[in-house]
């Protein structure tokens, strides 16, 4: 038995829809969800329908009945939008009025010390849950990414209805945006104006979005965007990070998807292939002197995932490298330390040649170009057609050893190549990309993973452009 359908309603849904194909379109009008189609498991709870709907009497022995039986003829009309609203949403509405009285006891002018004394005094401060609202569809998060309205920018009532309380939260925005380690700890960004920087990349669409769940109001978007980035770097749970900020945790999930899908469809905009002549110019000294042509340097990545429960998808996910279920990423760099390419997420079990026959990278190099990669992207004879170059190490093909020339050739070309590992290394330091991904995150790791490498792009260089 699932929950109701019915948009503000939190009780066990008991009623099927009606298999009735008239009677089934007037529940699915009835229910004012845009695009929402009733499924054989859609349920609706009582509180949705009058007590003139019910069954009272028992036709078959005349008795009264025992339960709530609806009459075949029956049509939902009790709404939390009607002018009489069901009990539950009632008092949601009745704690909201009086959250908002308590908070009226304390000036706004208080400071974070004068808070905390407070809340240790006899006035007592109600937590500060997620603010009556109304809902909007849930979207599939699998198959749709989240809707951007485009606007100049945020008006003076976006951000009055976008206020968070300090009550009652551990985390406040602005005492944390003066600590440049406590920025670096909890975003993996170096300063108050770099994290600045990276949400100007997403205004001002981000004061407009349809977010996945309930519409929010009573969290700013500056914080909104804060747990995202904590969510990716420190990997907390949602109850955690709803003690942080003040909210529950099912808006907790919901800022952190919206946020995500968001952040992707606005970034995966951006173009980072750079031109033949930024990767020249951005080069460093040894590139240009042994590699002059390397266009990008390529490896495969794994994260870990929840071990699936299908066996064919545990098959695919295997990792016999990792010895454990992961998701496999192609990702390339150019020569001064810039991540360029990202491939979507393949199972465990897929080869580096695999990824490479799936990639777009033939199309995207050009004639002359060279791919610097590890020993197993042995795939020179995907890209001789179209004279593109491949530098790996040397195999040993039936030698006992190697020259001392072909020797230091390799090396040479591992010193280069290590800036890739380095730039992965870097990625890694988001702890989501390290512990086993939850089920319900797993159909969004292609996302995660961009998110987590376009943030890295946001960094300082770590390739010395002078003395490599």
């Amino acid at each position: 038995m699932g929950r109701c359908v019915s948009v503000g309603c939190e009780e066990m849904g008991t009623h099927k829809f009606p298999s009735n194909p008239n009677l089934r379109r007037k529940w699915d009008r009835a229910l004012k969800r845009m695009n929402f189609k009733a499924t054989d498991y859609s349920r609706l709870c009582s509180n949705h329908f009058k007590d003139t709907d019910f069954e009272t009497i028992s036709k078959e022995t005349g008795f009264p009945l025992q339960r709530k039986v609806l009459k075949k003829s029956a049509v939902p009309t009790v709404f939390y939008w009607n002018s009489t609203s069901s009990p539950n949403t009632s008092s949601r509405a009745e704690r909201y009025e009086r959250r908002n009285t308590k908070r009226c006891l304390i000036p706004n002018t208080m400071t974070s010390r004068e808070i905390d004394e407070s809340l240790h005094s006899n006035i007592t401060i109600l937590s500060t849950d997620q603010a009556y609202a109304h809902e909007v569809e849930i979207s599939n998060i699998n198959v749709e990414s989240t809707d951007i309205v485009h606007s100049p920018g945020p008006s003076k009532n976006d951000h009055k209805s976008t206020q968070t309380s300090t009550f009652c939260r551990i985390f406040v925005l602005d005492d944390l945006l003066i600590d440049n380690t406590a920025i670096h700890f909890y975003t993996g960004l170096e300063n108050n104006d770099k994290f600045k920087l990276v949400l100007s990349t997403l205004c001002p669409m981000a004061y407009n979005l349809k977010y996945k769940g309930s519409q929010v109001i009573n969290i700013s978007i500056e914080d909104q965007f804060l747990l995202m980035l904590i969510k990716l770097r420190r990997n907390k749970c949602d109850y955690e990070l709803s003690k942080f900020f003040g909210i529950s945790k099912t808006l907790v999930s919901n800022i952190f998807i919206t946020w995500l899908n968001f952040t992707y469809d606005m970034w995966s905009l951006i173009d980072i292939w750079p031109e033949r002549q930024i990767v020249d110019y951005y080069m460093p000294a040894q590139f240009k002197k042994s590699y002059a042509n390397t266009r990008i340097i390529i490896d495969g990545t794994e994260i870990p995932i929840t071990k699936p429960k299908h066996p064919i998808s545990q098959q695919a996910t295997f990792s016999s490298y990792k010895n454990k279920n992961t998701m496999k990423f192609l990702v390339g760099a150019t020569p001064g330390g810039l991540f360029s390419y990202c491939s979507e997420g393949y199972g465990g079990s897929t080869s580096d040649r695999q990824m490479i026959e799936r990639s777009n990278l033939l199309e995207k190099c050009e004639p002359a170009d060279s791919i610097m990669a590890d020993r197993g992207f042995n795939v020179q004879d995907i890209f001789a057609a179209k004279g593109i170059g491949i530098n790996i190490p040397t195999f040993l093909k039936g030698k006992s050893q190697l020259s001392g020339i072909t020797v230091k050739r390799d090396r040479l070309l591992a010193s280069q190549r290590v800036h890739i590992e380095r730039l992965i290394g870097l990625s890694k330091t988001f702890r989501i990309l390290k512990s086993d991904l939850n089920p319900y995150y797993v159909p969004l790791a292609s996302r995660i993973f961009f998110v987590c490498i376009m943030l890295c792009n946001f960094r300082e260089g770590i390739v010395n452009k002078l003395r490599i």
